[in-house]
């Protein structure tokens, strides 16, 4: 059982394995795969606070902005895509994961 938690909007995910084989069937080598930009949700940190914009035709002011606490709207069991090059990896109980903010989620099925 998976004890790591995720901070703010952080998403614990388990990828996807690349495939052996092309769709022509041609066998590709270990070396020569590409990790996927997919996999599924093991856990997810419950939000973050954001600052609220500033209303148009406003000017500026020294008062501090309002925060608002987002939500993360990923669950586990989530099977998800995200962009390219905003993973981190990570090793956990000698698994290979990768960390993604929920921002950089471009969709998911339950």
């Amino acid at each position: 059982m998976m004890k790591f938690r995720p901070l703010q909007d952080w998403v614990l995910i388990r990828q996807d394995e690349a495939g052996e084989k092309t769709t022509g069937g041609i066998y590709i080598p270990d070396t020569a795969r590409q990790k996927t930009q997919g996999g599924v949700v093991i856990s997810v940190g419950e939000g973050r606070f954001e600052e609220e914009d500033e209303k148009k035709g406003k000017k500026k002011s020294s008062e501090p902005k309002e925060k608002k606490f987002v939500k993360t709207s990923l669950k586990p069991g989530d099977k998800i895509l995200y962009e390219k090059y905003s993973s981190t990896e990570v090793k956990i109980n000698n698994e290979d994961l990768v960390l993604v903010r929920e921002k950089d989620v471009l969709g998911y099925t339950e």
